[in-house]
């Protein structure tokens, strides 16, 4: 169980908790974090020691002259940098005294990264609806709009955050990728399900494809997942360990008219939850998420297009209610700009 932060929210944003090892040639903590984060804050990291906002466990502060074993944990708030407003708006789908279903827009990360902080849909959502302690169950890329399920209960939020660990959730999402050409078959290759070996290395910012022996090709890794003794596995599962069923639901111009390429829209059920599984699978088929900057191609940073978001949409996400035993569907009410043009006979 995590531990307890002896400081409560602020902002809107919870304190920051780092582990201090027990030995190194560092006299104090303050050496330790000065010498770990100095690069960054100095002045600030001093300071903070000196006014009393580093504290241990039990929320005893900490000075500059704290010995290196005087806490195995240390919890402190970091310096909010300003944060120019996105230009976008979340929604509140639904709420009860357990959960709050929202559709999070294209472009707001789900909870404070880097220059987000302020600029995440947690803080924005405890700031708006004065709830310090309000956790997301699961989340979102930045760059992916739609459900996002959060516990307001932290007496209940376990029941909820089992559902996605045990894998008892459904989502669909839906995707427009450009069509180079539209075969006379295109719509003959779907539904297909899509399964590959994915691998997402600590500070790379794509996942990586691995190759795995051929006689572990017929693998179904989402049947190969289970629990034992009551524990989850945790031995590594030979061949593909990620699975997404892709559906072709229709194709045509793009909303563009004639300036614009033919898209396809796709309804996408990942059966499996690896990092960035739904955008290297559509990559994979020669399918790429229309303004993916990651695949099939890493693309150079650049400041936001708030005119061209990833055409990537978490559409509905279901499951039976741990503690009522009802069934719950949340949809989002977000569309796809992309998305080709409805013919008549499909409205």
């Amino acid at each position: 169980m995590a531990q307890k932060s002896p400081l409560p929210v602020r902002n809107g944003v919870n304190a920051t908790r780092l582990r201090i090892p027990h030995t190194g040639p560092w006299r104090t903590i303050h050496e330790y974090v000065l010498e770990t984060f100095g690069h960054i804050d100095p002045a600030g990291i001093t300071s903070r020691f000196h006014n009393g906002e580093v504290v241990d466990a039990a929320g005893n502060a900490l000075s500059t002259d704290s010995p290196l074993d005087a806490a195995e944990f240390i919890w402190y708030y970091r310096s909010l940098p300003e944060e120019p407003p996105l230009p976008v708006q979340e929604e509140v789908l639904h709420e009860d005294e357990h959960l709050l279903a929202v559709d999070k827009p294209h472009f707001l990360p789900t909870t404070p990264a880097g220059r987000y902080v302020q600029e995440s849909l947690l803080v924005r959502l405890r700031h708006r609806l004065n709830l310090p302690d309000l956790v997301p169950i699961h989340r979102l890329d930045r760059g992916t709009a739609g459900v996002v399920i959060f516990a307001k209960n932290p007496e209940t939020r376990g029941a909820y955050q089992l559902l996605f660990e045990n894998r008892r959730v459904s989502k669909t999402y839906e995707c427009v990728s450009a069509l180079n050409d539209v075969p006379e078959n295109l719509s003959a290759r779907f539904p297909l399900t899509v399964r590959n070996r994915i691998e997402k290395v600590k500070g790379v910012v794509v996942s990586q494809l691995m190759s795995y022996d051929t006689a572990d090709s017929g693998r179904r890794p989402h049947d190969s997942w289970h629990r034992v003794k009551g524990r989850r596995r945790t031995d590594p599962i030979p061949g593909a360990n990620s699975s997404s069923r892709v559906e072709l639901l229709r194709h045509g111009p793009s909303p563009r008219g004639s300036q614009g390429p033919v898209v396809g829209l796709f309804r996408l059920t990942p059966l499996t939850g690896k990092t960035h599984q739904l955008r290297i699978h559509m990559a994979m088929l020669g399918l790429g998420i229309l303004h993916d900057r990651f695949y099939p191609d890493l693309w150079d940073d650049a400041p936001d297009d708030f005119e061209a978001p990833l055409q990537l949409l978490d559409r509905s996400l279901s499951f039976t209610d741990p503690l009522s035993g009802e069934p719950r569907v949340f949809t989002s009410t977000r569309r796809l700009d992309e998305a080709p043009v409805r013919r008549d006979a499909e409205a």
